[in-house]
């Protein structure tokens, strides 16, 4: 898949979880960093919260686009998401243009 590529870390913060870190790649069609950068403008959220929404929805998103002919996703791939996503953009495009 062409994008943007992408090494995602996940580390315990807890010095008492013994879990042993992880990374991965990802690929976006979109520019992540950006992404974050304006849910984060929008206000609606504390910074972190803003990040995790915000990378969260485009790595599902990105796997419901691979996965969308397959039985565990057809029920979001038929609009669900799709629906949502747009209202998302529409409030954080709302949420630019009234802090601008």
């Amino acid at each position: 898949m062409k994008g943007h590529r992408y090494r995602i870390t996940v580390e315990p913060l807890d010095a008492a979880d013994a879990s042993t870190p992880f990374s991965f790649e990802a690929v976006s069609h979109d520019e992540l960093l950006g992404i974050v950068e304006r849910v984060r403008a929008s206000g609606r959220w504390d910074a972190d919260t803003a990040a995790q929404l915000a990378v969260g929805l485009k790595l599902f998103g990105e796997v419901l686009l691979q996965e969308r002919r397959g039985e565990l996703f057809a029920p979001l791939s038929n609009g669900a998401f799709k629906e949502f996503m747009h209202g998302f953009k529409a409030a954080m495009q709302a949420g630019a243009a009234s802090s601008g």
